[in-house]
C-alpha cells in the first residue's frame, strides 16, 4: 500500500512549492517511547522500506509530475489483504448494512457472511465488524453507560 509520508503546499513564501512524498506503508521505523524503560519484543509492520515517489505540482495547474526516488522494496509482497487495516475498512454502504442488521439482532457471523456474499473482494474481518457494531451502539447510547 502506498501512503503519503510528507506533503507541503504553497504558503506565499518564496522557495516553497507544492509537493507530496509517497512511500510504502512499511517505510521508516516505529519511534520508541522515551518513558519505555523495559524493552518488549513485539511484531511490527514497519521494516524501513526504501520505496519512495516524489510528486511535484505543475504551476500551470495541468497536473502533477511523479518521480521515482527508489523503486525497490526490501520485503516480500503480501499474498492476501485479509487483516490489512486499510483494505479491511467498511465502506459507507457496508457500514449502513451492518447498522441495519444490528438493529434487527442478526448475529455478527451472519452479517460478515452477508457482506462477503455481496462483495467477493471484501476482506473485512470479524474484529472490524465487532468494532463497527460497538461504535453504532455507543452512538445510540450517547453519554449513558451500558448499565444505564
Amino acid at each position: 500500500m502506498v501512503v503519503i509520508l510528507r506533503s507541503d503546499k504553497t504558503t506565499g513564501q518564496q522557495g516553497r512549492k507544492i509537493f507530496v512524498l509517497l512511500g510504502c506503508e512499511r517505510s521508516e521505523k516505529y519511534r520508541k517511547d522515551r518513558n519505555d524503560l523495559e524493552v518488549t519484543i513485539t511484531g511490527t509492520r514497519k521494516c524501513d522500506c526504501p520505496f519512495r515517489l516524489r510528486g511535484k505540482h505543475i504551476p500551470n495547474g495541468e497536473g502533477w509530475v511523479l518521480k521515482v526516488i527508489c523503486g525497490l522494496h526490501n520485503h516480500d509482497l503480501v499474498e492476501t489483504l485479509v487483516g490489512h487495516p486499510y483494505a479491511g475498512r467498511l465502506k459507507p454502504d457496508e457500514y449502513a448494512l451492518v447498522v441495519d442488521m444490528t438493529k434487527i439482532l442478526v448475529k455478527s457471523s451472519n452479517i460478515l457472511l452477508t457482506l462477503k456474499e455481496n462483495n467477493k473482494d471484501n476482506v473485512t474481518t470479524i474484529k472490524k465488524l465487532y468494532s463497527a457494531r460497538y461504535t453504532y451502539k455507543r452512538s445510540v447510547r450517547g453519554s449513558r453507560t451500558e448499565l444505564q
